[in-house]
């Protein structure tokens, strides 16, 4: 029994070396963990228990049988963080390049599967060279394999992915289906094809960086819903992102222990400018409505007129979609619209509320977005919300002008709580507008056409730019001090935590992609 233990144990430390100790080296002067190691930081400590370390590939052919690794070029199993069991997958470089085999396929479909049994997140670090040409279509096969269980799993479990290094061709595919992707600054990149291609086909010289990097698609394309600086702080953001998601579909996120004061908050009595033109950050009224240091923003650097994230409030997770002033006055566009849209049903599969923070004067005019679409744009985020069945609250700061108000979780398209400060301006358009229309003849008769569009602007404000109409309809369910708006919003969705709502009978709706 003894020579046997001891060959196992000699199996066993093969594995862990991977593709040798020169490679790892290799990785660590590119500043960048081996799997192993990213695997061992992200999940709690001595929680990790590996499946698969003794697969090795079948392929024969290109000199392949005389080149065989244990663990074939990626590290499975399960383990915990904050002590929620995950499974992980970590694509090891050093053997083969990260390269995609049929086993190596097999190994990540095999927690994948685990993991949709079980009812609990998926998270995978990638860091491959892409498919292993010497298998042909076995590789292909294998991706395919992978992208089909994350579509059976999207809306089932969480599905996060860090991309650490290269992840190139159609390996992307399988990242941009899941939840989350992260990736990491100068040593990660992403791209259907490559430099190399870009160049023979159009002529453009690119890098990869610019191309698929980080920078790039945190900012341009919006692939990217995080960025981190290196291999560490990409591993605490999804150490911190776990912490407020669920399990599963079927689940919460735990309630954190949490004991109602008086909960006013003055500072939010001072934000709201008194000229209505002028920006204000909507970061300050989130923070002064959640639970001290809470938000974490996603998406952050794409979009910036709008904001979304996660928070806590009362101790309770919560998603918030909030107009940002402080970037084209707030307005909704192409992009913002489909990074809310795609924020909100993340939010609603997984069972996490929504507080939506509006001031916005409208969608953004201009035939670039006409032409970039942005009537079917626009409806992503007016179908998801309309759709969302978790609880769903709305606090209006201050513009709410046009369809934009309807888009922005109003009370006609099922939101649950419909709250407005004082400040709040709820109409077809903004004073000055609405007065040119309807008292086109009158000011065009006066002697003094300024004049008369002020008083007439005026007028229009005093009747129309207040949250009080709308709150005489039942449209608003109360007008509130800022003060008031956390101790109101811990409220309201302590009301609302038990809500249940019966969808009609349908195989799946057809959201406007």
């Amino acid at each position: 029994m003894e020579s046997k233990i001891k060959d196992l144990n000699e199996k066993l430390a093969l594995a862990y070396l991977g593709g040798g100790q020169d490679r790892i080296d290799k990785q660590h002067e590119k500043k960048k963990l081996t799997a192993r190691e990213r695997v061992e930081y992200l999940l709690d400590e001595a929680s990790f228990e590996e499946i698969g370390a003794l697969v090795t590939h079948r392929a024969k052919n290109f000199g392949m049988a005389d080149q065989q690794f244990y663990g074939d070029g990626v590290v499975t199993g399960y383990g915990t963080i904050h002590g929620k069991l995950v499974y992980v997958f970590a694509q090891d470089f050093t053997v083969f390049g990260g390269s995609l085999s049929e086993t190596h396929a097999e190994k990540i479909c095999k927690v994948m599967d685990l993991a949709v049994k079980v009812g609990a997140p998926i998270i995978g670090l990638n860091d491959s060279g892409g498919a292993r040409i010497q298998e042909g279509v076995r590789s292909l096969g294998g991706y395919a394999d992978i992208f089909y269980r994350n579509v059976q799993a999207s809306g089932v479990i969480p599905q996060i992915s860090a991309i650490m290094g290269p992840c190139a061709g159609g390996a992307v595919y399988s990242p941009a289906m899941t939840d989350f992707t992260i990736m990491v600054q100068d040593t990660s990149y992403m791209f259907v094809t490559g430099p190399n291609v870009v160049k023979t086909v159009t002529n453009e010289n690119v890098t990869s960086e610019e191309l698929g990097g980080a920078s790039t698609h945190s900012t341009k394309s919006g692939v990217a819903h995080i960025t981190a600086s290196n291999d560490i702080e990409c591993l605490e953001d999804i150490k911190k992102l776990i912490s407020y998601l669920p399990q599963n579909n079927t689940e919460t996120t735990p309630l954190l222990p949490f004991e109602l004061r008086d909960e006013v908050r003055d500072v939010l009595s001072n934000i709201i400018p008194d000229n209505a033109n002028k920006p204000y950050d909507m970061h300050s009224v989130i923070n002064g409505i959640i639970d001290t240091d809470s938000f974490y923003e996603i998406h952050k650097d794409y979009a910036e007129n709008i904001i979304v994230g996660f928070a806590r409030l009362g101790g309770r997770s919560i998603g918030i979609v909030a107009n940002q002033p402080m970037y084209l006055a707030g307005v909704l566009d192409v992009n913002s619209s489909k990074k809310a849209a795609r924020f909100v049903r993340f939010c609603d599969c997984f069972n996490i509320p929504l507080l939506v923070l509006e001031d916005v004067p409208g969608f953004l005019p201009g035939t670039d977005q006409e032409w970039r679409g942005i009537i079917v744009h626009g409806a992503k985020l007016l179908y998801a919300l309309s759709e969302a069945t978790v609880p769903r609250v709305t606090v209006i700061t201050r513009k709410a002008y046009g369809g934009a108000y309807d888009v922005m979780n109003s009370k006609h398209i099922g939101a649950d709580m419909n709250f407005a400060w004082p400040s709040a301006e709820i109409a077809v358009m903004g004073a000055k507008g609405a007065a040119e229309i309807i008292f086109k003849k009158e000011i065009n008769k006066a002697e003094d056409k300024e004049a008369k569009l002020k008083e007439k602007e005026a007028e229009y404000a005093r009747l129309f730019a207040n949250p009080y109409s709308a709150a005489e309809r039942g449209f608003i369910d109360e007008v509130i001090l800022p003060k008031d708006t956390r101790r109101k919003l811990i409220k309201a969705f302590a009301m609302l935590k038990d809500k249940k709502v019966e969808a009609p009978k349908r195989k799946h709706g057809n959201i406007p992609l």
